[in-house]
C-alpha cells in the first residue's frame, strides 16, 4: 500500500523558514517523481513542485520560484521541501504525492502570520 506522511509544518512569522518532510513506503520510492501540492483555504490543490526521480528535473509553480526547493534522499524514501521567505499567501496544507500513484498523505498545516 503506498503511504506518504507529511510533517514540519506549523506557524510561522512572514519571512521565516520551515523544511517539509515526506516519508513514503509501498512502492519502490526511487523510481517515481515526487511532487509537493498546497490547498489555501477556498483554493483549488496546486502543484507546487515536482522532482525527477534522481533528483533532477526540478519544477516550481512561479510564485515560488527563488524561495522554495524541492529535494529527496532516495536512501530514505525521503522529499522535501525548504521554504524560505514565507509570505501569508503560502498559507496552505501542503501534501506529496507520487506521481504514479492516486494516494495522498495526510497533510502538513502551513501557517504564516504576524
Amino acid at each position: 500500500q503506498v503511504q506518504l506522511v507529511e510533517s514540519g509544518g506549523g506557524l510561522v512569522q512572514p519571512g521565516g523558514s520551515l523544511r517539509l518532510s515526506c516519508a513514503a513506503s509501498g512502492f519502490i520510492f526511487s523510481s517515481d517523481v515526487m511532487t509537493w501540492y498546497r490547498q489555501a483555504p477556498g483554493k483549488e490543490r496546486e502543484l507546487v513542485a515536482t522532482i525527477g526521480s534522481n533528483g533532477g528535473s526540478l519544477n516550481y509553480v512561479d510564485s515560488v520560484k527563488g524561495r522554495f526547493t524541492i529535494s529527496r534522499d532516495n536512501a530514505k524514501n525521503t522529499v522535501y521541501l525548504q521554504m524560505n521567505n514565507l509570505k501569508p499567501e503560502d498559507t496552505a496544507v501542503y501534501y506529496c504525492k507520487a506521481r504514479r500513484f492516486k494516494e495522498w498523505g495526510q497533510g502538513t498545516q502551513v501557517t504564516v502570520s504576524s
